[in-house]
């Protein structure tokens, strides 16, 4: 395949460069499988790695792009096969291995997924980690026993990725959708992909009491900090919370309270760390039961390779809504 394009980032005097570069096979890092990348998606991790506003690689230089889809063109191992379709979601690409940001990737063969059933090529990455890491959220609030009868699911940082996924996923399923957001100018969008209602950010008094009032069956936090542990304190009994982001902060200020007083479940959501089985299983729900109605609306951009480096501020300013595909290659 000789020498071909990738987004690489280096460390040099502790200063992080990004930028497109000439690379070949033997650049990459090691690995089983060979995949010729037809698109990547943009994730905020991917922006800070590219950026170097968050320490996210942990060995340099490598290219850069959590995700990516497209096709084997070699591997040696025989669960793969020359002109398969496969994903690769997280894994540690852009970690410590060579990411989706090129036009091949090569990688160990326990990070590959064969497309599932019901998805393309541009919708996995329409998904990617964001989707998935949303779809991973829901089947583990309704694996201990979310009743969808209970009350409506509160969905912080709605108009992201995985909160705009979702969304349209418990929507689908028959849940009561509440979107939490601050973006007053996205009511509209928010309603389309299946919010019931918008809780306007500004407006929330958090209280200081261990238990507020209960008005939540559910909540799929991606902000975390005060705003999830106002949602310990409002969630109704033996209802759930999945925590998946931190962009309003590390650190958690509750009590026992509502854990042993209202059941309320606070559960942790990883998208890398999990058996196989899972993933795979969560992969295939994507595909049926669990697959977006509104990619249409969700995949607010669609890119070449090219513009990659223009788009990563929108997203360490949140000005980013929904997902963001990138064209790498062609099918």
């Amino acid at each position: 395949m000789g020498n071909f394009k990738a987004y690489r980032i280096r460390q040099n005097d502790s200063a992080i460069h990004s930028g497109f570069e000439t690379v070949s096979l033997d650049d990459l890092t090691v690995g089983d499988v060979v995949i010729k990348v037809i698109y990547s998606g943009i994730n905020y991790k991917d922006a800070l790695a590219a950026t170097g506003k968050g320490k996210i690689l942990r060995q340099y230089p490598l290219n850069g792009g959590i995700d990516l889809s497209g096709i084997v063109t070699n591997s040696s191992d025989p669960r793969f096969i020359a002109g398969q379709p496969v994903l690769v979601v997280g894994a540690g690409l852009s970690e410590y291995l060579d990411g989706g940001y090129a036009e091949y990737c090569r990688v160990p063969v326990r990070c590959v997924v064969p497309l599932p059933d019901g998805l393309s090529l541009f919708e996995a990455m329409a998904l990617g980690t964001a989707g998935f890491t949303a779809a991973l959220a829901v089947t583990r609030i309704e694996d201990i026993g979310q009743d969808k009868h209970l009350g409506p699911v509160v969905v912080t940082g709605a108009t992201g990725g995985v909160g705009s996924i979702a969304i349209d996923i418990l929507s689908s399923r028959g849940y009561e959708v509440v979107a939490y957001t601050g973006k007053s100018d996205k009511h509209d969008y928010l309603k389309s992909i299946g919010a019931s209602s918008i809780l306007d950010r500004q407006s929330v008094d958090f209280g200081s009491k261990p238990l507020e009032k209960a008005q939540w069956g559910a909540a799929i936090d991606n902000v975390g900090g005060e705003t999830l542990a106002w949602l310990t304190r409002t969630i109704k009994p033996w209802g759930n919370i999945a925590s998946i982001g931190l962009a309003g902060g590390t650190k958690l200020e509750t009590t026992v309270m509502p854990f042993i007083l209202r059941g309320v479940s606070l559960i942790g959501i990883n998208s890398i760390e999990m058996p196989v089985a899972v993933r795979d299983q969560v992969w295939k729900s994507l595909g049926s039961d669990m697959k977006p109605h509104f990619f249409d609306k969700i995949v607010s951009r669609v890119i070449d390779f090219d513009e990659l480096p223009n788009v990563f501020s929108d997203y360490i300013e949140s000005a980013n809504t929904g997902r963001t595909v990138v064209r790498i290659g062609v099918e």
